[in-house]
């Protein structure tokens, strides 16, 4: 919501003005006024009451034009701050200087003491100083200390710049009462920020929560690493508190931070997956005013990928995507979202290669990301084989065969840490299309880039939405084995790091994303537990078994593969072995054959085409904890 401070009319923010320009003459006269009162104690001679009335029209005068010229009113006095201050006091002095010249030339200073000329800018700026620092501070909620009878009671854990900013926002608002910060540095026990003391370490949380009936926190250390953060979370929730958290330190520098984006911690926060560095200006270059395509559009990362591109206004946007609702919803929201974006809603399946050779040479895009895929490994294993291999494999294909056909500048193929030595038929099937982009990097000038990653977080059908619902519904969270593994990112790290490797590719090349250290599920149910506001002995945790095609941990690079470090810190490339020239037919063949192949054809096939494809299961793990 914005703020309504920007819904104002013209009118009433001239109006404003006005009457801001009408107190600063008010409180110029009363300065003069005191000034003369001041010097003669306030007993003015007869002599000098005619000098004060002429002086005081021509002072008056000269400060009004003074103070408009000098911009005194276009600052609000709601954010009143010292640089207002120190052009408040040019001002005067500027002012007053005029003055003195005017009044020297109407009567040389007649009847005018030079200890008045003294005290008056005094005065002066003390008057208007002071009220817009009142008046802010009256908005800030200082003039009244009193507890908000209806404001609920809040320790703050932090006390440096992101904290200072928090509290002033709010401040400004009724819900919340700061009772008190937290912070690790014992030179800051005591000591103040924004009228707020710091009560002691976060390791006195509980106590400190308990003094003040506290039951919620609010988490302002955005820079903290994952590890701390992580160590503040348990142990606000082990004295049974619910914990808030603030924007990270780079929103909350920017001044876009507001009560309304304080939210509870969610597990990304405690990933700590450091913000993306783009290349901006190369990224322009690849999509601004460039005809863009992405397949596969209404999915979790195809759709972050269309809001990413969005941000450098393409010509025009192609959304690509065989499911009717899920293309219907990102319709809509870019509709209501980004307005300004042309946009194409294209209901296609990658399957059907005259539908996308009728759409490339209709809309002619110039970069294409290729993200339609069937992902689901258990559901891919068994009895959906061959339409694995049809979607994944030869999807690719007939988009790569359009796309060289109408000269398309650089496809992006993106691909899973499960195409290294891929144990189900998912992976098999995205490895498979990895050499398909890599066999057709040479037939045309199309540039081929494949972008390989593990798992985003609150993907569809992936593990966080799911131990939500378990959650909602009181337990059990369902994990298939204990040591089960994986590499974790978030939606939009992976959509701007897949731009970032579309970018930096020229052909042929096989990038490996920057995953970090690879994630218990465990963990990460007992963390979503925990911050659910429930204990372990409250929501049960059961182990399943492995699932068909399932590994108990996920690689980023096969056997055979070595990687090398790029200009950007969270992108690697890869080497993977080369494709054979006779591969690409021979697929085409496989694939294209009329019969339907059965799954244990089909995964026999694989093996062929794949070496280090295994379908081997690991045994199962006890199912209960």
């Amino acid at each position: 919501m914005r703020d309504p401070l920007f819904l104002e009319s013209p009118f009433l923010m001239h109006f404003k003005k006005a009457i801001v320009f009408l107190h600063d003459l008010l409180v110029a006269g009363l300065a003069w006024l005191l000034a003369f009162h001041f010097r003669f104690n306030f007993s003015i001679p007869d002599s000098n009451k005619e000098s004060l009335l002429w002086s005081l029209v021509i002072v008056v005068s000269v400060q009004g034009v003074v103070f408009w010229g000098f911009g005194l009113y276009r600052s609000l006095w709601r954010f009143a701050s010292l640089p207002d201050l120190r052009r408040i006091v040019l001002a005067v002095l500027v002012s007053t200087l005029a003055f003195v010249m005017a009044l020297f030339l109407y009567r040389r200073l007649e009847q005018v003491p030079r200890s008045v000329l003294l005290l008056d800018p005094i005065l002066l700026i003390t008057f208007m100083g002071g009220s817009r620092f009142l008046y802010r501070s009256w908005k800030d909620g200082h003039l009244i200390p009193i507890r908000k009878l209806s404001a609920t009671p809040v320790l703050v854990l932090g006390a440096g710049q992101s904290a200072s900013r928090l509290l002033r926002e709010l401040f400004r608002g009724s819900e919340w009462e700061v009772v008190g910060l937290l912070d690790d540095d014992p030179q800051k026990k005591g000591r103040m920020l924004s009228g707020v003391t710091v009560l002691g370490a976060v390791s006195e949380l509980a106590g400190c929560a308990k003094k003040y009936d506290v039951t919620q926190v609010i988490l302002a250390m955005p820079s903290a690493s994952p590890w701390r953060r992580r160590t503040v979370v348990e142990a606000a929730n082990a004295a049974g508190l619910t914990v808030l958290t603030v924007p990270r330190l780079e929103d909350l520098l920017t001044g876009r931070l507001s009560v309304s984006q304080i939210r509870r911690v969610e597990l990304e926060d405690l990933l700590g997956r450091g913000r993306v560095k783009l290349d901006e200006a190369g990224l322009h270059g690849l999509l601004t005013n460039r005809a863009v395509l992405v397949t596969g559009a209404g999915g979790s990362i195809g759709s972050e990928l269309c809001r990413q591109i969005a941000r450098f206004s393409p010509s025009k946007l192609m959304l690509l995507e065989s499911n009717e609702f899920a293309l219907y919803r990102i319709e809509q929201e870019f509709f209501e979202h980004f307005p300004s974006i042309p946009i194409i809603a294209l209901s296609a399946d990658v399957r059907d290669p005259r539908r996308l050779d009728e759409l490339f040479q209709r809309f002619s895009p110039q970069v294409v990301f290729h993200a339609a895929a069937y992902k689901h490994v258990p559901l891919m294993e068994n009895d959906n084989c061959w339409e694995a291999v049809r979607n994944n494999v030869l999807g690719t294909l007939n988009t790569a065969h359009a796309a060289i056909r109408q000269g398309v500048e650089k496809f992006v193929f993106i691909s899973s840490d499960k195409a290294v030595n891929p144990t189900n038929v998912m992976g098999a099937t995205k490895r498979l299309a990895e050499m398909v982009c890599q066999g057709l990097h040479s037939v045309g000038k199309t540039q081929f880039v494949v972008v390989r990653f593990g798992n985003v977080l609150g993907s569809t059908g992936s593990v966080i939405p799911k131990f939500k619902e378990q959650i909602a519904r009181g337990g059990p969270l369902t994990v298939t084995h204990p040591d089960m593994t994986r590499y974790f990112m978030l939606i939009p790290e992976a959509a701007q790091l897949v731009l970032q490797a579309g970018l930096m590719g020229k052909g042929g090349e096989l990038f490996v994303l920057d995953m970090g250290s690879p994630v218990k599920i465990l963990d990460l149910a007992q963390d979503m537990i925990r911050l659910s506001g429930f204990k372990h002995d409250e929501i049960k945790i059961v182990f399943t078994g492995l699932r068909a095609g399932e590994k108990i941990k996920e690689e980023l690079l096969a056997d055979e593969e070595k990687t090398l470090p790029t200009h950007h810190s969270k992108v690697r490339i890869a080497r993977a072995r080369e494709v054979s020239p006779t591969f690409l037919n021979d697929l085409c063949n496989w694939i294209e054959q009329t019969p339907i192949l059965s799954d244990e054809e089909v995964k026999r096939g694989l093996r062929d085409w794949i070496p280090e494809y295994s379908f081997e299961r690991a045994p199962q793990p006890p199912r209960h904890r």
